[in-house]
């Protein structure tokens, strides 16, 4: 029978270690990185899309207006939330990987040295 290396498990963190991580001024200022964008990045969009239902039940004339052939403002405006959509996952995809998880992986390790 063939014996196989197998490295020893990781202890998970304690309740305690992972408020005292929370605690942490590192923590605390990746929340405010994360929330500095979040919280923007939302209200803009919920204004957006607010503004575009409001158009669509009460500015139907507006909506209508022909801008090439068939297509008309509300068709624009329709798909130009499907590209802000798009628009701000890129966004945030690029901020998080530039901002937000090298202080989350920094702050991860810190954790697991910390057990050691």
């Amino acid at each position: 029978m063939a014996t196989t290396d197998v490295e020893p498990r990781e202890v998970p963190p304690t309740g305690a270690q992972y408020l005292a991580v929370q605690a942490s001024p590192e923590f605390q200022e990746l929340r405010r990185t994360l929330r500095r964008f979040v919280f923007p990045v939302t209200a803009f969009f919920l204004i957006w899309y607010s503004s575009y239902v409001l158009l669509g039940a009460f500015a139907h004339d507006f909506m209508d207006n022909k801008v090439w052939g068939n297509i008309n403002v509300g068709l624009i405006l329709g798909l130009g939330q499907f590209l802000t959509t798009f628009l701000i996952t890129g966004l945030y995809v690029r901020f998080a990987n530039r901002e937000l998880d090298p202080r989350a992986e920094a702050i991860r390790n810190e954790m697991h040295w910390s057990e050691r």
